[in-house]
């Protein structure tokens, strides 16, 4: 692994070199990035100040402990991410760009020297974010700005936990340690879906071994009851997107695409109303609907969801042994995407997931959303 100092000038390497409209988006990334890590203490060290407060001493013991249990139960990395914190004066530490064409629920693209070609462009300011969608909005693009409250160096520097992290739940803190470590077991260039599902069925697995292991019945039914919505709000925005697929792919003028686009997902903010009545006025998922509705608010569910069936069933077939199961998935990520996808489509079909053939995105409800 490149020394600190190696890493940051082969950053900024890739900077110069990457085009000029590019250079001011990375220099706001790499910028952005090393303030996080200025910021960054070693979280014993935070601990022992007396300044600390006592709630916030309290959630860092707890993120040693689910970090140490990380590598001891899970096998995901033993180096020095999340071992420190740092406290950040924003609610999120980034906001993402999440971007389809009019009739389209396919994310569109960018891609980097660090991270190859991703569904999604991350600012760590939000008014720039704010900037950067109202240019594609005028350009005719569904866009939504979404917060994200952590992220991964894929090993390049040792992340630390946020501010923006442990304000959420214990199950939610574990389950972000869990996504973002697995990224630094596998990460396949220019495939979001693949990087995120596998995530995703890790910090799911990662989850339940923990709460396990706790012997908590308060957190595992707070935990049941919260997969339960997130399964359920899913489940709902993934119908509605097939609906929305079938429509841009029909045989119609734009005109009356157009028209039956926002009676569809005007008809998802009413379903979601009715699903919050069920849950007797949860309102978590509020939030996701600000704004008005588009393609790109479901287009960014089904990024972190459409090929979790197929890890699921993967780490079946290899027995529950989470380090036979990294492997399995190492040796997909060296194959070619569309034999890694047929490969992982006929795991879920083998599993009862799916028809062998038919695409997984029609099957993914029930699954990890990240936010």
């Amino acid at each position: 692994m490149r020394s600190a100092a190696g890493r940051i000038a082969w950053i900024f390497s890739a900077v110069l070199f990457s085009g000029c409209s590019n250079v001011g988006y990375y220099v706001q990334s790499v910028s952005g990035h090393l303030e996080v890590m200025r910021r960054a203490q070693p979280i014993v060290q935070v601990l022992a100040d007396s300044a600390t407060p006592d709630s916030v001493k309290h959630r860092l013991e707890r993120v040693l402990a689910i970090r140490e249990f990380a590598s001891r139960e899970l096998g995901l990395p033993d180096n020095g991410s999340y071992r420190s914190y740092a406290a950040l004066d924003r609610p999120y530490v980034v906001w993402n760009v999440f971007a389809t064409p009019e009739f389209s629920t396919r994310l569109k693209e960018w891609c980097f020297p660090m991270a190859g070609c991703v569904g999604y462009r991350g600012y760590y300011a939000r008014e720039q974010a704010e900037a950067f969608a109202a240019g594609l909005k005028a350009r005719g693009y569904d866009v939504v700005v979404r917060g994200v409250p952590a992220y991964s160096t894929l090993g390049w520097f040792e992340d630390p936990v946020l501010s923006t992290i442990i304000r959420y739940p214990e199950t939610e803190v574990a389950r972000l340690i869990f996504h973002e470590l697995a990224h630094q077991v596998v990460y396949v260039w220019d495939d979001s879906v693949f990087n995120e599902s596998f995530a995703t069925a890790v910090e799911r697995e990662g989850v339940r071994r923990w709460l396990e292991a706790q012997g908590n019945d308060a957190l595992r039914a707070a935990e049941a009851a919260a997969r339960g919505r997130r399964e359920e709000f899913v489940r709902l925005v993934l119908e509605y997107r097939g609906r929305l697929e079938e429509l841009y792919g029909a045989d119609v003028a734009e005109e009356e695409k157009r028209s039956q686009k926002k009676d569809l997902l005007g008809a998802l903010a009413q379903a979601y109303q009715r699903l919050k009545e069920r849950w007797g006025g949860f309102s978590g998922y509020d939030h996701w609907f600000d704004g008005e509705l588009n393609n790109a608010h479901l287009a960014s569910v089904a990024a972190y969801t459409q090929l979790v069936p197929a890890f699921e069933a993967l780490l079946v077939k290899e027995g529950g042994d989470l380090v036979r199961f990294y492997a399995a998935v190492k040796a997909l990520a060296r194959q070619d995407k569309a034999t890694r996808l047929a490969a992982l489509e006929a795991l879920a079909a083998d599993a009862g997931g799916t028809e062998p053939g038919r695409p997984l995105s029609h099957n993914a409800g029930a699954k990890k959303v990240q936010w």
